[in-house]
């Protein structure tokens, strides 16, 4: 076997969330991970659904290539489908890179460090060296890695320009690949949120494309991941709101002292001192972030994630807070829950000890709302985030959720001791009346009765008592069934807030304290 370089160094993965949940005594869906520059939730268009067609033909190999792929990355890049070579991952891309313009005896020049490691694996990989005289090639990442700065395209050729983070960036280089000594590199792992698929594509001009895909293996991309991407092509993300919470997030840091660099990326990089240390002390409330150049990097999440570790921060610095406090940071009764399907995935946030953190977002329409309504009433946060088929209607999201929302009430709850166990509400809405009573005590039963329902709303308090635990009986009356639907709901969450508060040490029963 060929000798690497004395230097050489193999990729270090990040540790994974079960060995970082073990470091900090939490269950690992408590970890949060800043620390891998990927959106926090899939997109709608990675839902099984996505898959069906693959999945009947995985059988077979992909004869004739990826022509649909390919046409669809050419018409987002702007570009023909001869300009594209496919990759498992920009990774992949880059190694193809670098031993098709480089070996031994030649140098490649790399960004400097800190940079993207795998710039100089690839060089050391194909025998090269690294070094800026006379290169045989040249890497360029625009955004930087990790410092999401936009350097300047080097004068040096060939040149291959990393694009990982040009959507939130909105600068290409990709206008310039008829020039034969230009490559630009991408990836569906940021925007389009399929780092799990390994699909990247390169852009590059046709004779140059063609001799990279003849240097490639046989099919390097999955079926399966090939039509993940062509799912996400047909609706690509718009990635605006990134860029306006990574300046929200920017601000918080400033206001605890910090001083992040400007970023044209999907994370911001926060110089400090002892970066290791920081990073230990957050992974104490579920945080990871990534240590690396003399500070660390922060991968932007969404609001109420990126609020949850400025919290961690404010408390790890004894700095006052940017915001109310978390209440689903470590101590607080809280939970985060994952429910996938064949038809959802549903990912929540709850917090029992509410601080008015309210979102549900799946597509199901009136159940979010009425989700929405329960946790307000109920005194609880609530983020719900998910995708499903409700397209064909809204009855698996809508049920999906309900259970996803129950089955994290009921971790919130642990072992139930020290609260009221019992609560009951009235409600009046308009027209309409409601009563409800809920038992918190972990026995399972539903008793709904709702003199009109607009379609689901019984089935979903069923399948919320259910995953919860608890014992729910409501009533509800009058003449519009949205009304009474909504009264239901607000009648569950007044109940479930006297239910779920704090009271005496042990679980209250018929007969005592147990």
């Amino acid at each position: 076997m060929r000798a690497l370089a004395d230097d050489f160094a193999a990729y270090a993965w990040a540790p994974s969330t079960e060995e970082l949940a073990r470091r900090a005594g939490l269950d690992p869906v408590e970890i949060v991970r800043f620390d891998g520059n990927v959106p926090a939730l899939p997109l709608p268009s990675s839902r099984p659904g996505a898959l069906a067609g693959a999945l009947a033909d995985v059988n077979c190999y992909p004869h004739g290539g990826y022509t649909e792929l390919e046409t669809a990355i050419a018409r987002y890049a702007g570009v023909d489908p001869e300009n594209v070579v496919l990759g498992a991952g920009a990774d992949d891309l880059i190694l193809l890179c670098a031993r098709a313009f480089a070996g031994p005896g030649d140098a490649i020049a790399i960004p400097p460090e800190p940079t993207y490691p795998l710039f100089r694996i690839a060089a050391q990989l194909a025998g090269a060296t690294v070094g800026d005289e006379a290169p045989a090639l040249t890497f360029c990442c625009r955004p930087g890695n990790p410092y999401g700065d936009l350097p300047p395209l080097p004068e040096a050729r060939p040149l291959v320009v990393d694009e990982a983070y040009f959507e939130y960036a909105g600068e290409t280089a990709a206008g310039l690949i008829h020039d034969e000594d230009i490559v630009v590199i991408r990836t569906f792992s940021k925007a389009f949120a399929l780092a799990g698929a390994r699909v990247g594509y390169l852009l590059a001009g046709r004779e140059l494309a063609a001799e990279l895909r003849a240097r490639q293996a046989p099919a390097p991309v999955s079926t399966l991941s090939a039509a993940l991407a062509v799912a996400a092509l047909r609706e690509p993300p718009d990635v605006s709101w990134v860029a306006e919470e990574r300046e929200r997030l920017a601000d918080g840091l400033r206001a605890l002292g910090l001083d992040p660099l400007p970023s044209r990326a999907n994370f911001v990089f926060v110089p400090v001192d002892e970066p290791a240390s920081l990073a230990e002390r957050l992974l104490a409330f579920g945080c990871v972030v990534r240590v690396t150049g003399g500070g660390i990097r922060i991968s932007v999440r969404d609001r109420e994630d990126d609020d949850l570790l400025l919290d961690a921060l404010a408390r790890v610095l004894d700095r006052a807070p940017v915001a109310a406090r978390n209440t689903l940071l470590q101590g607080a009764r809280r939970a985060r829950t994952v429910r996938a399907t064949a038809e959802t995935a549903i990912r929540v946030r709850l917090g029992l000890d509410g601080g008015g953190r309210v979102r549900v977002q799946t597509g199901a329409g009136l159940y979010d709302h009425l989700l929405e309504q329960l946790a307000f009433h109920g005194g609880l946060d609530l983020v719900v985030d998910g995708t499903g088929d409700w397209e064909t209607g809204p009855h698996h999201t809508a049920e999906d959720t309900a259970i996803a929302v129950g089955e994290a009430l009921d971790r919130a709850l642990g072992e139930r001791a020290g609260i009221a166990r019992y609560g009951s509400a009235t409600v009046p809405m308009d027209d309409a009346l409601a009563h409800a009573a809920v038992d918190l005590g972990g026995r399972r039963g539903a008793e709904i009765r709702l003199e009109r329902d607009p379609g689901l709303a019984r089935h979903a308090l069923e399948s919320l008592a259910s995953a919860a635990r608890m014992t729910l009986h409501v009533e509800a009356t009058g003449r519009d069934d949205h009304h009474v639907a909504e009264a239901a709901f607000k009648a569950v969450g007044r109940a479930l807030r006297a239910a779920v508060a704090r009271e005496g040490a042990g679980l209250p029963s018929t007969k005592g304290i147990l």
